[in-house]
């Protein structure tokens, strides 16, 4: 899903995404030219989700579960991206990436940690809590039965 804010209000849309390579995600926020806050947020096979947040600067990334590389295309291109050592991928999850992704929007790093954590979630739980963290619950369930 890409995520903007325009005038005090959230906009969430389904894309096309198969998960292949990193590029269609980027592709999708920037061909939204929101000069308010725009992202994606991808929920991977439900078992890990990836936030990404094109900048002026470079792409700011958070994938929730890096141990997902193991076994993931998909999960291996972030951690590449991010630049994270893949050499030798541990089993037990963990989170990777920028957690400050989404300060400006209200989600501390603390916040972003914690839902991270809660390994015993499904990926759209945990993207569930992160909408409503955001005020954006409504918003979110709406683009899930689109």
């Amino acid at each position: 899903m890409t995520v903007t804010r325009a005038d005090g209000a959230w906009q969430i849309k389904e894309f096309e995404d198969d998960f292949t390579t990193l590029r269609t995600s980027i592709r999708a926020v920037r061909n939204l030219r929101s000069e308010s806050a725009a992202f994606a947020m991808l929920c991977v096979e439900d078992d890990y989700f990836v936030l990404v947040r094109p900048t002026p600067k470079g792409v700011r990334l958070l994938i929730s579960d890096a141990s997902a590389a193991s076994e993931d295309d998909f999960a291996l291109e972030v951690l590449e991206t991010l630049g994270a050592d893949t050499d030798d991928i541990d089993e037990d999850p963990w989170a990777e990436g920028d957690f400050d992704i989404l300060a400006d929007l209200g989600i501390s790093e603390q916040v972003m940690a914690i839902i991270c954590d809660e390994t015993d979630w499904w990926a759209s739980e945990q993207l569930q809590r992160l909408a409503e963290e955001m005020g954006m619950e409504d918003e979110f369930a709406d683009a899930l039965d689109a």
